[in-house]
């Protein structure tokens, strides 16, 4: 562990560039954008607790991207010619902080050893405010806390805005919001290269399961029709994943988390059928009208028609629909896509193979500028133990 004046000089550096960024951030040249995300996170009474305000301003120096795509960081550093390199590389690499739920492994007079519960591993961890911090905080106990990296020192970390300490006797209610965060925000787990392939292979085991169980990966229902479907998948998951653990210890029952009822998004109340395609690489997504959409390529002559004609182009220009349906529709009706899209975009050039990925990487760039991940999340061991304590 490097507790020398590198180390030293490195937290006082980082907590003077902090100081700095703040002051650059809260300038008058970003006043307006900040202003309108403390506004949003304030609470209904219009008040915001000092937690929350921190958090926001955190998140907006460091990850939240300004019209040109950089951050308020890229922007401190590219107006401070006056930096040394290494504090470049220092507040750069803080644009890729660490949020988790993090377990106290261990705690020496000014740093501590946390695991963090989503992406099991583990962060030597410092902070620029001294070792008061950590006053009062327990091994076993736990942080809900956001880390940055001290780059000019190798494997040690930084507290980032708030924290949250709890006791160790709040391990249920961490190992529970850590389950949550692990299942809505599953890139948070894909930290680790690990979890990654894990996750890959649980959701490779998944689609196959699902398309055994509901007889394809690709299916069109009405919403009520599609709502159970998927719950009934889930409750069999559930079922053959409680029958595969340990028999548990005499007078103690299996016992398995009560599932909640699966919705499908409000958005697509409205739609007459839903598309529901388990892709091997884009994972479980749900699409409106995917029915009719289907109907448009199975039948080129309905081009003519207003109602398909939208529709396709809704799924071209909308930027929260992924490719990955229209993919599917031109692959399945190779003789008839050139067809369809001829007549929908007017343009009778148009064939799929020599434009049809330059239309779509077009219109939809931010599916292409991320690297694909599992749609499962995987969680983590110590998570498995705390959760599985819970349950005993």
């Amino acid at each position: 562990m490097n507790t020398g004046p590198d180390l030293a000089h490195a937290l006082r550096r980082s907590a003077e560039l902090k100081e700095q960024l703040v002051a650059f951030g809260q300038g008058r040249s970003f006043e307006r954008r900040l202003g309108a995300l403390l506004s949003e996170a304030a609470h209904p009474e219009d008040s915001l607790d000092e937690e929350t305000a921190i958090g926001v301003i955190d998140r907006f120096l460091l990850q939240y991207r300004l019209p040109d795509g950089n951050t308020v960081a890229d922007r401190f550093v590219a107006r401070r010619k006056d930096l040394h390199e290494s504090d470049r590389q220092m507040v750069l690499a803080w644009r890729d902080p660490v949020e988790g739920l993090f377990e106290v492994r261990g705690k020496d007079r000014d740093s501590l050893l946390l695991l963090n519960l989503l992406d099991d591993l583990e962060y030597r961890t410092y902070s620029n405010a001294g070792r008061s911090t950590f006053r009062g905080l327990a091994r076993g106990g736990f942080l809900s806390a956001r880390l940055v990296a001290l780059a000019p020192i190798p494997g040690t970390w930084l507290l980032s805005g708030t924290v949250s300490f709890y006791p160790r006797s709040a391990a249920p209610e961490i190992a529970r919001a850590a389950l949550g965060l692990a299942t809505s925000r599953p890139e948070l787990v894909f930290r680790n290269p690990a979890k990654i392939e894990q996750g890959w292979q649980r959701m490779r085991e998944d689609r196959a399961a699902f398309a055994e169980f509901c007889g394809g990966d690709e299916l069109v229902l009405p919403l009520a029709e599609a709502e159970g479907l998927l719950n009934a998948y889930y409750r069999h998951r559930q079922e053959a994943a409680t029958a595969e653990q340990p028999i548990p210890a005499r007078g103690r029952r299996r016992t398995a988390p009560e599932l909640p009822v699966f919705e499908l998004p409000p958005e697509l109340a409205d739609a007459d059928t839903i598309g529901v395609i388990y892709d091997e690489v884009d994972g479980l997504n749900f699409y409106a009208d995917y029915g009719t959409l289907r109907d448009l390529f199975a039948d080129p002559a309905l081009a003519g028609r207003r109602q398909h004609q939208g529709l396709l182009r809704t799924y071209v220009r909308e930027e929260s629909i992924t490719p990955l349906p229209i993919r599917r529709l031109a692959a399945a009706h190779p003789e008839t896509v050139d067809l369809v899209f001829r007549k929908v975009l007017r343009k009778p050039d148009f064939t799929w193979g020599e434009h049809g990925d330059a239309l779509l990487r077009r219109r939809k760039p931010w599916y292409y500028e991320n690297e694909p991940r599992p749609g499962v999340s995987v969680i983590g061991d110590r998570l498995s133990e705390l959760l599985g304590a819970e349950r005993c």
